[in-house]
C-alpha cells in the first residue's frame, strides 16, 4: 500500500486529519489499534463547548471554542444538539469571578448574556433555590461517535482509506525522513506495511509512545484523566456550568436520554490502565447535589473514564493536569515528515486538523487550502433527542397493526433487530462493544441486562459467530458494563445490577459456560473498563 499521509489515531482529531486531506487531494490512509473513538474521543463529556469555560483560564482556547462551535453545528447537523448552555454561580461561590466571566466573554468574542434568576429557574427547574448569578451561553452537546463515522464516511467519499484493527508496530525513517508505517491487523494477524510521504500522530495520549518510534523521544504527552457519571434522565435539558474557575465536576450535561456530571482531572501514566476510585464518583454526586438539590437520589447508571492527551506545560506542576492549557499543539519533528499533534478538545477537532493539514502540505511543498468549513458531512439531518422512539413508532405504523417483524431488542435506547442485522451485514466481524458505540445496546438502564443476550443471539443466529465465541463476546461486553457499574452500586442502580447478576449468573449460568478464546481483536486494553482497586477484589 501507498499514500501521501499515513495518520495514526482514529479519534476525533485523527479522523478531521484523514477528511481534511482528502478533500484537499491528498491521498491518505488512518491507521487505528482498535475501533473508531475509543480512546478519549468515546470516553467524552458529551459538550459542545461555547468558549465560555476558557474565557478567565484560558482566553485563546475560548475563542477557538466559539468560532468551531458554530462550525460544528452546520456541519454535523446529526450529530450535534444545540441545547443552549447557562453558567450560574451559587452562594458562597467567589462573588467577583461572574464580573470576570462577563469581561471575559467580552474580550474573547464569546456570546454571553446575563439572565434573570427568575429566567434561569423558568429554563432549569431543577436548579438550586440558592443561584446569585446566572448567564446565557452557546453550548450544545455532541456525540463522539456520530461525529467521527460523519467525518471518515465524507472523507472515504474523497478516497480515503480508513483501517481499524490496525496497530503500529515502526515508523521507517530513512535519511532522517519517513518512509512508512508498519502495522499489525489483530483480526487477520497480517502484517501491513504502508508506503508514504508524511505520517500524523493524532494518537493522543499514546503519542509519546508512537514518535518514539520515529526516534523522537522529547514528546511528553500528559495522560489528563477524568472520570463521568450518567445519570438515568436528563435532569437538565441545557448544559449547566458552574460560574467558577475551572473544577471538578461542575459542568452537567445533557446527551441523548442521560444527564452527564463531570469531570476529574488528574495525571495517570498509563492510559490504558485507567481506574475509577470512588471518592472521585462522590466528589461527583456532591457536586451535582450543588447545583441541582435532590441529584444524590436520582439513578446513577453508569462511570467511566478518559485521559486527555496534554502536552506537558512547564508553567505548572508536572502532576497538575488541572492547570495545564487545553491550547492545541503542531509539532514538526527533525525527522522530516512526522507530525505530532496533541492537546485541543472534541470542539476544536476540525481547527486542529486544518492545522496539521496546512503543516503536511508545508512538509510536501504543496498549497492546498482547506474546505472543511464550508461543506456538511454526507448525512444532513438535523439531531432531535427523540428521533430513535420516532422512527421505531414510524416503521410501526408503516405495518398497519401486521405482526412484529422487527421487534424492539434493547427497550432503553429503541434499537430493534433490524438495526442490528443492517449493522451486522456491513460489520460481521463487529464485537458487541462495536454495536454498543454504534447503535447505544447496553447504555440505557440495564446496562445490558436485558438486551445483551438477545443481541449475541441475533448475531449467532446472522452467522458471525460460532455459539462458544458468541458466549466469550457475551462475557466480555458484560465484564466491560460491570466496569462502570461497581463504583455506583446504590439505590436503583443496585437494585437493577443484582437482577441483571441473576439473569446471567443464575438463568444463563454464563461463568459455567466453557471457556474459549475470544475471537482475534476483540480484547484489547482500550476495551476493557477497569473499576477500583476495593471494587475488584
Amino acid at each position: 500500500m501507498n499514500c501521501d499521509v499515513v495518520i495514526i489515531g482514529g479519534g476525533a482529531t485523527g479522523v478531521g486529519v484523514l477528511r481534511d486531506a482528502a478533500m484537499r487531494g491528498l491521498k491518505a490512509i488512518l491507521v487505528e489499534r482498535v475501533d473508531l473513538a475509543q480512546g478519549t474521543t468515546g470516553r467524552y463529556h458529551g459538550l459542545l463547548h461555547s468558549g465560555g469555560r476558557y474565557v478567565v483560564s484560558d482566553p485563546e482556547s475560548a475563542t477557538e471554542c466559539a468560532e468551531e462551535n458554530a462550525i460544528l453545528k452546520r456541519i454535523h447537523p446529526d450529530a450535534v444538539e444545540a441545547t443552549g448552555g447557562l453558567f450560574v454561580s451559587v452562594a458562597g461561590d467567589d462573588d467577583e469571578f461572574p464580573d470576570r466571566f462577563i469581561k471575559g466573554a467580552e474580550a474573547t468574542g464569546v456570546p454571553a448574556a446575563e439572565i434573570t434568576i427568575a429566567e434561569a429557574r423558568k429554563r432549569e427547574p431543577r436548579l438550586t433555590p440558592k443561584l446569585a448569578r446566572a448567564f446565557e451561553v452557546q453550548d450544545g452537546t455532541v456525540d463522539g461517535w456520530r461525529m467521527v463515522w460523519g467525518a471518515v464516511e465524507s472523507a472515504r467519499e474523497y478516497g480515503a482509506e480508513c483501517l481499524t484493527y490496525h496497530r503500529v508496530t515502526d515508523i521507517d525513517v530513512k535519511d532522517g525522513a519517513v518512509r512508512g508505517v508498519m502495522c499489525h491487523a489483530d483480526k487477520t494477524g497480517e502484517d501491513v506495511y504502508i508506503e508514504c510521504r508524511a505520517v500524523v500522530n493524532a494518537a493522543g495520549p499514546w503519542g509519546g509512545h508512537i514518535a518514539a518510534m520515529a526516534g523522537e523521544h522529547d514528546v511528553q504527552v500528559v495522560p489528563g484523566r477524568g472520570i463521568m457519571v450518567a445519570m438515568n434522565h436528563r435532569l437538565v435539558n441545557s448544559v449547566v456550568n458552574r460560574c467558577v474557575y475551572p473544577a471538578d465536576g461542575d459542568i452537567i450535561v445533557p446527551v441523548h436520554t442521560v444527564s452527564i456530571i463531570g469531570t476529574t482531572d488528574h495525571r495517570d501514566d498509563d492510559p490504558d490502565h485507567l481506574v475509577i476510585e470512588r471518592d472521585e464518583v462522590q466528589q461527583m454526586l456532591d457536586a451535582g447535589e450543588d447545583l441541582i438539590p435532590g441529584f444524590r437520589e436520582s439513578r446513577a447508571l453508569h462511570v467511566w473514564v478518559g485521559a486527555r492527551p496534554l502536552l506537558q506545560d512547564k508553567r505548572v506542576a508536572a502532576d497538575d493536569t488541572r492547570h495545564m492549557s487545553r491550547n492545541m499543539s503542531v509539532v514538526r519533528h527533525d525527522v522530516q515528515g512526522l507530525i505530532t499533534v496533541a492537546g485541543g478538545k472534541l470542539t476544536t477537532y476540525r481547527l486542529m486538523a486544518a492545522r496539521v493539514v496546512d503543516a503536511v502540505c508545508e512538509e510536501l511543498g504543496e498549497n492546498r487550502p482547506c474546505r472543511t468549513a464550508e461543506e456538511p458531512v454526507a448525512s444532513g439531518s438535523n439531531y432531535k433527542v427523540t428521533h430513535r422512539l420516532a422512527e421505531v413508532e414510524a416503521a410501526k405504523k408503516a405495518d398497519h397493526g401486521a405482526p412484529d417483524r422487527d421487534p424492539v431488542i434493547c427497550e432503553c435506547e429503541f434499537v430493534t433487530k433490524k438495526m442490528i442485522t443492517d449493522l451486522l451485514d456491513e460489520q460481521p466481524d463487529a464485537t458487541f462493544d462495536d454495536l454498543r458505540r454504534q447503535l447505544r445496546i447496553g447504555m440505557g438502564p440495564c446496562q445490558g441486562g436485558f438486551c445483551a443476550s438477545r443481541t449475541a443471539g441475533i448475531a449467532h443466529e446472522h452467522g458471525c459467530w460460532t455459539a462458544a465465541q458468541t458466549n466469550e463476546l457475551l462475557r466480555l461486553f458484560m465484564k466491560n458494563r460491570w466496569g462502570g457499574i461497581y463504583p455506583i452500586l446504590y439505590g436503583a442502580q443496585a437494585r437493577e445490577a443484582s437482577l441483571d447478576d441473576w439473569i446471567y449468573r443464575s438463568t444463563l449460568d454464563l461463568d459455567g459456560l466453557p471457556v474459549t478464546e475470544l475471537p482475534a481483536g476483540a480484547e484489547l486494553p482500550s476495551a476493557t473498563r477497569y473499576p477500583a482497586k476495593e471494587a475488584a477484589k
